[in-house]
């Protein structure tokens, strides 16, 4: 059974700069068809659907993309799709999301999850049963976070350094949090793996109304301030308005530095579930069977003598390759893009460059 206490937020806001040239402002990652038929942020939706009623899912995007996710989206009402004037990371996001449930619920306290739209999961029962036992673990004023089981010493994701297992009723195991710790160097990822007592952080959390407010007051009072002031609005029928003005006011910062690195009673819940936050087109060898010479294909392509490379194009355009190795390879109606497969992360660099060029803005 569905509890009508719970409300599912979904992060949708940001571009996804790592996936141009296929990400672009106008057309962000959420709505992206990277690893399967259905855009990440339908996946996303697909996935709470069972684990929160329809009218209880609430999309945050910047407001560019509150059109197309509405016309993508048809099962989730178009109120419930909402637009930041300008991103300034998950903190304000959650601020502006807690605003909206807490205006909009009948129950004095309801529950809240916060669900990044850039998840690929496909172990569907497994996740929707640790975030039923989450919701549980929340009600006791507990900030609820998924830690996922580190299966290398991956340097690109943050961890969750977790204690002593706790003695809760529920099928999910869940731990003492002890601390966010930011992405390693290769060194201490290493020595986190070998330890075994830290996972890496998913960026899902599951609390209380009042639990998510009292540590806004207690650790970013600014922040409580804005959201309280948005959930009058959301009442007086003011909101667009007063966001616009408590966005102007708000700084940038995420959920981490603004609370979670400072709170005491976060508990860490154990995932049976696989996960992967597809953050580059390297990721794409984690989610997609290679082909022949270990390649990544989308699209058309013919080659001799290509190996380990990832090719991206549709189905109208022939992508033809000889004696290459290691490259990426992506190509749409208006950019062809090549790097080698080890140089990914450069690609925030790139556009950076392009950005400074009048002549190059529009393909950004």
């Amino acid at each position: 059974m569905m509890r009508d206490d719970f409300y599912a937020v979904i992060m949708a806001g940001g571009k996804g700069e790592r996936f141009w040239p296929q990400s672009r402002s106008s057309n962000p990652k959420p709505l992206l068809r990277l690893v399967g038929e259905l855009t990440l942020i339908e996946q996303t939706v697909e996935r709470l659907k069972f684990t929160a009623l329809p009218e209880n899912i609430i999309i945050i995007t910047n407001r560019d993309y509150v059109a197309p996710m509405q016309s993508l989206l048809s099962s989730i009402p178009k109120e419930n799709i909402i637009g930041e004037p300008v991103g300034k990371d998950t903190a304000p996001c959650i601020a502006m999301a807690t605003a909206v449930v807490s205006g909009r619920a009948s129950s004095k306290n309801p529950i809240m999850g916060i669900f990044p739209a850039d998840h690929v999961i496909r172990d569907i029962e497994s996740f929707r049963k640790v975030i039923t036992d989450g919701i549980s673990a929340a009600e006791k004023s507990n900030i609820v976070t998924i830690g996922i089981k580190p299966s290398y010493p991956s340097t690109g994701y943050g961890y969750i350094h977790f204690g002593k297992k706790l003695d809760l009723p529920l099928e999910t195991s869940f731990y003492q949090g002890l601390g966010f710790k930011e992405k390693p160097d290769s060194e201490t990822a290493q020595n986190f793996l070998a330890e075994g007592n830290y996972s890496w952080n998913s960026g899902i959390f599951i609390w209380s109304v009042s639990t998510i407010m009292e540590a806004f007051s207690k650790h970013s009072p600014e922040l409580g301030l804005s959201s309280a002031n948005m959930k009058k609005a959301v009442k007086t029928g003011n909101f667009l308005q007063t966001v616009e003005n408590e966005y102007s006011k708000i700084k940038k910062n995420s959920i981490d530095y603004a609370v979670m690195e400072k709170v005491s009673n976060v508990i860490v819940a154990e995932s049976k579930f696989d996960w992967d936050d597809v953050g580059s087109w390297v990721a794409l060898k984690n989610q997609i069977r290679p082909s022949e010479n270990n390649n990544i294909i989308r699209g058309l392509h013919s080659g001799l003598a290509t190996k380990n490379c990832i090719i991206v194009g549709g189905n109208s355009h022939l992508i033809s390759t000889i004696d290459i190795e290691d490259l990426i390879i992506v190509h749409t109606d208006d950019v062809t893009f090549v790097c080698k497969t080890r140089s990914a992360q450069k690609i925030k660099e790139l556009l950076r460059d392009m950005s400074s060029n009048p002549d190059l803005i529009k393909y950004l």
